[in-house]
């Protein structure tokens, strides 16, 4: 936009400039060839004056000399010549040119002329004048002076260099204000484009200032302010709400399971204890699903502060943590990564809660006998990492809703989980700017990459391993 505004206020000035300078430019060349015009108008009238008595004896007499001595002067060829049109007289460089057979026409009938009427810089004809000789009201003949129009069109194109030089900076000078004068106009627009994509890149408390740029720019920044302001309050109610309800509701489960339980050695009937025995495992299941609101909620609300993390040491970390759980489902998992430190740039516990996510489901989907594989690498510029499982996979229609909040595939439905994991995972890894991808296994399976923005800074450590964390389900 700054580019537009500047181009339209450009051509503004260019017609400005062109309706002032073209003028100008036209009246100083008609300037210049009156001048000379008149100059040699009142040359010929002189030697008219001299050239009446030649005409009468026939007898040049100083006429001659006086030509002579002005083409040399001057470099004008001049001549007289009679009512025949017969040359009596004339200068050594004074050659019949352009015009000057119709400015004798005009003299011989008793009126002066000159022309052209102006000299360009593209025209390179003479300047002729011719004046008639009277005398007693009789014409005898005729003055012809021939003027080179090399100086008045030296003149007049150093007039037009300099009405351009002058354009030209007036232009520049146009140019360089234009930018100051747009950026001042745009620079509302300019913060406003800018606090859009940080806000959109989770720093809701970043806001436009509104107290510069034109009247209406300021009114839609303050607009804009107060239409984040009410955007970033309905979101933190929202979070707060879904925080809050799920963690009143955990002391009200917590008792329910408690008389649930106390039920159990009241019930004789094999049918009411399975029935106990399925409340329970509901009440398991919503305790988890509360437990993965109250996680999702804190995931959402974390600003994005960046912190730097051993990609790899964390990978470590969270097999050693799971090995327990694989080995009791008799699963192989495994680490297959280099030792060395791969530092990535993410938010606080991002690469943590993503891999017990990822993890959690490869372990409860491989089944007896599966294998799981951890890998991390550097990649694209940044650290990639995978969790490789021989499961049963999933759809392509599948893979595209797994993201979403509580989804859960349907041949998995009576499984344990509250269909959060994924979900956390996908918000922590896009606030850390990276990607999560799924993609089928080959031969069979089931492939979730994870890539974070890799970091040059190392870390203490100590916070390499980040903080433990709960186990997130599909």
């Amino acid at each position: 936009m700054r580019r537009r505004l500047v181009i339209s206020y450009l051509l503004l000035m260019v017609l400005v400039l062109a309706a002032l300078g073209l003028p100008l430019g036209m009246t100083l060349t008609t300037r210049e060839t009156e001048r000379v015009r008149a100059d040699r108008i009142a040359d010929a009238t002189r030697f008219a004056s001299l050239a009446g008595p030649a005409l009468r004896s026939g007898i040049a007499g100083p006429l001659d000399t006086e030509l002579s001595s002005y083409d040399e002067l001057f470099g004008i060829g001049a001549a007289v010549v009679d009512r025949d049109r017969r040359v009596v007289v004339a200068s050594g460089s004074y050659r019949p040119g352009t015009g000057t057979r119709e400015a004798l026409d005009v003299a011989l009938s008793g009126q002066q002329t000159s022309g052209p009427e102006s000299v360009w810089p593209w025209v390179y004809g003479p300047i002729v004048v011719a004046v008639p000789i009277n005398d007693g009201g009789e014409v005898l003949g005729a003055v012809v002076t021939a003027t080179p129009s090399d100086g008045v069109r030296r003149t007049v194109a150093t007039w037009w260099l300099l009405l351009a030089a002058l354009g030209m900076l007036a232009v520049l000078a146009c140019v360089l204000t234009a930018f100051g004068l747009a950026g001042w106009v745009l620079r509302p627009v300019t913060e406003l484009d800018a606090v859009t994509h940080e806000i959109a890149e989770g720093d809701r408390g970043a806001r436009v200032q509104h107290q510069v740029g034109p009247p209406e720019l300021r009114r839609l920044a303050a607009s804009f302010n107060h239409m984040a302001d009410a955007v970033s309050d309905v979101m933190d109610r929202q979070r707060a709400f879904v925080a809050h309800a799920s963690h009143q509701l955990r002391n009200p489960l917590t008792a329910l399971r408690l008389r649930v339980e106390e039920l159990g050695p009241s019930l004789t009937d094999e049918d009411g204890r399975a029935e106990h025995r399925l409340a329970l495992e509901e009440t398991d299941r919503l305790a988890l699903l509360l437990d993965a609101l109250l996680t999702l909620a804190r995931a959402e609300r974390r600003e994005n502060q960046r912190v730097t993390v051993d990609a790899t040491a964390v990978a470590a970390s969270r097999v050693a943590a799971w090995e327990p759980l694989a080995r009791h489902r008799k699963v192989a998992l495994r680490l297959a990564a280099d030792p060395a430190p791969t530092y990535a740039r993410t938010v606080p516990t991002a690469i943590d809660q993503a891999l017990d996510a990822l993890i959690d489901n490869a372990v409860k989907f491989s089944g007896v006998g599966g294998e799981v594989t951890v890998s991390v690498a550097t990649r694209e510029g940044g650290i990639a990492l995978e969790v490789r499982d021989t499961g049963p996979g999933m759809t392509s229609d599948q893979l595209g809703q797994a993201t979403e909040r509580f989804w859960r595939a349907p041949e998995v439905q009576n499984v344990d989980g509250a269909g959060l994991g994924l979900t956390i995972a996908a918000v922590l890894v896009d606030a850390s700017d990276g990607r999560l991808t799924m993609h089928s296994n080959s031969p069979r399976g089931l492939v979730a990459a994870l890539w974070f923005p890799e970091s040059t800074e190392p870390v203490p450590p100590a916070s390499v391993a980040g903080e433990g964390q709960g186990l997130l389900a599909r």
